[in-house]
């Protein structure tokens, strides 16, 4: 049995095979039950933060086949610690005998798959022109999404917003100098203040936050715009008001998770801002060819994402992890 610490994984997955290998297991799909979530409530004691744990398993057949499940706790006070608040392992399994093949770090693989789902919706969503980039949020998939965002798009600046402006300015800080080997160009990355002005600079919008109320509201987009929504992971959460929603071409990364778990489209489709035929595709969809994401030369559009996360993910990025080790 192999073992991957998360130094390990970080290390063999390359962003755009990732991107390339979640394509092609949408496009051919895989079992995938819905995921299992069990409330902690108030784990260290009355006024704390419920927490939870999720179980995320997905399966494909045949010769090569694998299943893995992921175990995932998400506890919000962790930040409180200086700890973070997702904490991960995934267990990769041989499809036909059921034989542990590996043993992976499970919060690593999500920062690394969560950021390349979102790095894939941009590909069918976002303008290929995308230079300027806005981050709201500084946790651990920032660096992750603003890296993967700019190996898609040809971004030349970014700017990042926290409700905390000194780990914006740390953030800023720390890509101004990192980006730049990783991307083998020069790009610009500066921390903001001002949220509602980076977000109608921006041709790309990425939000990332465990925020419950709207950090990007509709009156700030303009037209061209591509919306990144990967927080907000519960029906009470939400990273977007109802007038983004409303303007925007909606896609989600899987209907069975975003339409039920995802506050940025469950709260709209529940006061009658959108109805589920306003959701235009998911990434089965764009992935297959059965619907269109922005269309060649569409300028005006604005395309908004809310990616939940699937189990097929993880698997995608547990088996190129293991054959790239």
């Amino acid at each position: 049995m192999k073992i991957l610490s998360a130094a390990e994984v970080d290390a063999v997955l390359d962003d755009l095979a990732l991107i390339d290998r979640l394509d092609a297991l949408f496009r051919a799909g895989c079992e995938m039950p819905v995921r299992h979530h069990h409330k902690i409530a108030e784990p260290v004691g009355p006024g704390s933060t419920d927490a939870m744990l999720l179980l995320m398993p997905a399966w494909t057949r045949g010769p090569a086949s694998h299943l893995g499940i992921k175990v995932v706790t998400v506890f919000p006070d962790n930040g409180k610690r200086s700890l973070p608040s997702i904490y991960g392992q995934y267990l990769l399994l041989d499809g036909a005998t059921g034989q542990t093949v590996a043993m992976l770090d499970g919060t690593m693989l999500t920062k690394r798959r969560t950021a390349c789902a979102s790095g894939l919706a941009s590909r069918y969503l976002s303008r290929p022109d995308a230079r300027r980039l806005a981050m709201i949020g500084t946790g651990a998939l920032a660096p992750q999404l603003i890296r993967v965002h700019a190996k898609v798009r040809p971004i030349e600046e970014v700017a990042i917003w926290g409700r905390r402006p000194e780990q914006a300015a740390a953030l800023a800080t720390e890509l101004s100098a990192s980006l730049p080997q990783a991307l083998s160009r020069p790009i610009t990355v500066r921390a903001v203040t001002d949220r509602r002005q980076a977000i109608g600079e921006a041709d790309i919008i990425s939000c990332a936050t465990l925020s419950s109320a709207p950090l990007v509201e509709g009156d700030c987009l303009r037209d061209g715009q591509h919306v990144d929504l990967v927080g907000a992971y519960t029906p009470q959460m939400r990273e977007s008001d109802d007038e983004a929603v409303r303007r925007a071409r909606v896609y989600v990364d899987t209907r069975a998770g975003a339409l039920k778990e995802g506050g940025d489209i469950v709260q709209p489709l529940a006061n009658g801002t959108i109805k589920e035929t306003d959701v235009i595709a998911d990434l089965y969809e764009l992935t297959r060819g059965q619907r269109q994401g922005r269309a060649a030369g569409d300028a005006t559009s604005i395309t908004l994402f809310k990616s939940v996360g699937a189990a097929l993910e993880d698997l995608a990025a547990a088996e190129l992890a293991v054959m790239a080790r």
